[in-house]
């Protein structure tokens, strides 16, 4: 399981989306079918449909929980970083590195590539976390210019990560690592 919501038995709901995204990321978003959930899940229809009456519900699902998990670790995050400068921008661009190395980032990509595929408008609460994340930010850098490209060369790296396209070395990736928290934390030298 890739996003444990609760201790013990998985939930049905998450039985659900953990089998969309796998079925996503076997088969592709356009050939998803509510059937098949069901069934990779190893529930009846009917179960499903009290989860997600629709496969657009569905989607809403696999987004929101990305959303949510995301959000978890970096508030578990900001809880144990020490003051300092560019506190949420360190937060932020770690929160990121931390759910590339942890092998998550490949369930967002089949989350995205799902509500993308259907519906592009299913996006619109990841845009809402993005343009959030970005008011944050400028409202709490010490060096905004230092925080934005660190933030944004996170973002980077992750998407080449989250969509197996980085051509990066695990040393080149661990040279840009340090280089972003370096930027993050002592700005950017004139």
């Amino acid at each position: 399981m890739l996003f444990p919501c609760t201790r013990g038995r998985k939930s049905s709901r998450e039985k659900i989306l953990d089998a969309a995204a796998e079925l996503v990321a076997e088969i592709g978003a356009g050939r998803l079918t509510l059937d098949a959930v069901a069934e990779k899940a190893g529930l009846s229809k009917g179960g499903l449909l009290y989860n997600f009456p629709t496969k657009e519900a569905l989607l809403q699902g696999m987004i929101q929980r990305m959303i949510d998990q995301v959000t978890s670790e970096k508030d578990a995050l900001r809880e144990t970083v020490e003051p300092g400068p560019n506190l949420e921008a360190r937060v932020v661009t770690k929160t990121l590195l931390n759910i590339c190395c942890g092998g998550k980032m490949q369930e967002f990509a089949t989350g995205m590539m799902a509500a993308t595929a259907e519906n592009p408008g299913l996006l619109d609460p990841v845009r809402q976390v993005i343009g959030n994340t970005l008011k944050q930010l400028k409202a709490s850098s010490d060096d905004l210019d230092a925080a934005l490209v660190g933030w944004l060369a996170t973002e980077g790296l992750s998407n080449l990560e989250m969509h197996n396209l980085s051509p990066f070395t695990d040393e080149d990736r661990d040279r840009i690592v340090k280089a972003i928290d370096r930027v993050v934390v002592k700005g950017i030298a004139e």
